[in-house]
């Protein structure tokens, strides 16, 4: 499934780089109950919030998808 895959590596590369979900979610202006779905896999981000998340991350929006792209 891949809003798990997703949400799997949005949630390593956060912890990777030792931001609290709540930081996060301020950060790219989404609340932390949405961005707790989509790191659980329930719920896909759309493209602009993968672009969003990627920039706060300090990361290429390729990187969150595997790096296969």
């Amino acid at each position: 499934m891949e809003n798990i895959r997703w949400g799997r590596r949005i949630r390593a590369f956060r912890k990777l780089k030792a931001i609290k979900q709540i930081d996060l979610a301020k950060q790219i202006g989404m609340s932390t109950s949405v961005l707790g779905q989509i790191e659980r896999g329930t719920r896909e981000p759309t493209i602009k919030q993968l672009e969003t998340m990627a920039s706060v991350l300090n990361i290429e929006v390729k990187e969150l998808m595997g790096g296969t792209n």
